[in-house]
């Protein structure tokens, strides 16, 4: 990453040292995740979608760690390995939207609060600007090389309401209580880098 842009990292220190956390990450462009995957101060394991582990790529994704999700349905093997990143201790990576859009936060899915909630691992908020602000001229679909990408972390906040609750209605609330986190981090992260 530092090879072909410029990432600009700001709050790293946020991320927990040791322990189980997630890191939820607006999604604007393809290389939002693997920006972070080499920006981020701990190991990264992401749920990425199984159309990617194609040809060469799907060993190399599997080699380091990633986990592989079928978006068709409930991923039960998925979810269990997910999980199973957060009970060793590590970080787990999701784009909370689901999938590439406006990087907005603007619609949640419910896996990031079942996550959080049923692990009860803390939460850093991750904001990837400048990745999509223009298309480059040699690759039409990357940022133009040696761009600036700002990766903005904000601060650490528990999903869960406290009482330890799983049900829909606790997982619903806790949807809207990340959500307001993520959508103030991502405000207070643009105003920071002025983009």
């Amino acid at each position: 990453m530092y090879g072909l842009w410029k990432p600009r990292v700001l709050g790293a220190w946020k991320v927990p040292a040791a322990g189980p956390v997630i890191l939820a990450v607006n999604h604007s462009h393809n290389i939002d995740g693997p920006m972070l995957m080499g920006t981020a101060p701990r190991p990264v394991h992401f749920l990425i979608k199984k159309e990617a582990f194609v040809g060469p790529l799907g060993p190399f994704l599997e080699g380091i760690g990633q986990v592989k999700v079928d978006r068709t349905g409930t991923d039960r093997t998925a979810v269990s390995s997910a999980l199973g990143v957060l009970a060793d201790g590590g970080v787990l990576g999701i784009f909370p939207e689901g999938t590439r859009g406006e990087g907005d936060f603007a619609s949640l899915r419910a896996g990031l609060a079942y996550f959080a909630v049923r692990s009860g691992a803390p939460i850093v908020p991750v904001a990837v600007l400048g990745s999509s602000d223009r298309p480059g001229r040699l690759i039409k679909g990357l940022p133009p090389l040696k761009s600036r990408v700002d990766i903005v972390f904000g601060d650490a906040f528990e999903a869960g309401d406290g009482s330890g609750r799983r049900t829909r209605k606790a997982l619903d609330e806790a949807t809207v209580r990340i959500q307001d986190h993520l959508t103030a981090h991502l405000a207070d992260a643009r105003r920071l880098i002025r983009r």
